[in-house]
């Protein structure tokens, strides 16, 4: 009894694992999808003479995501509430209210004030890609 138990249960299985491949029966008069349409050739934009954009110009499309949001969340008729004396001083002493137009140039400069995040961080962000070997990955500590 306990025979024949065992091997009906591998008969079961080895019918059920059968049904997951596929079989050459059933998927041999099947249309190939990439046969049935065309695809379209790959086609280059067009050109819309497109200007870069002038430092320190504003952006033709300048959206403001706040006032969207609050569109979107109370309707077109909402209206953002005036700023408190106690936010624009905060923006002011931020400098929030005056952003530098030469950003991009100084952001890599040596002179640029930066947090430091320790050596760790430092280890981590410059390690070598590829190598994926934990018993060959140190970690030193640079002063």
């Amino acid at each position: 009894m306990k025979r024949f138990a065992l091997i009906s249960v591998a008969v079961l299985g080895a019918l059920a694992l059968s049904a997951c491949g596929k079989s050459s029966l059933t998927h041999a008069n099947s249309p190939d999808e990439f046969a049935i349409s065309r695809s379209a050739p790959l086609v280059v934009p067009p050109d819309f003479a497109l200007a870069p954009p002038r430092p320190g110009q504003p952006r033709p499309l300048d959206n403001d995501s706040q006032k969207q949001a609050l569109e979107a969340l109370f309707g077109s008729t909402a209206k953002l509430p005036p700023k408190s004396a106690g936010e624009i001083s905060l923006l002011d002493k931020a400098g929030a209210n005056k952003p530098d137009v030469n950003i991009r140039s100084i952001a890599g400069d040596p002179g640029t004030p930066t947090v430091d995040k320790g050596a760790f961080l430092r280890e981590l962000l410059g390690a070598q890609t590829g190598d994926r070997n934990a018993q060959v990955a140190t970690v030193a500590v640079r002063p």
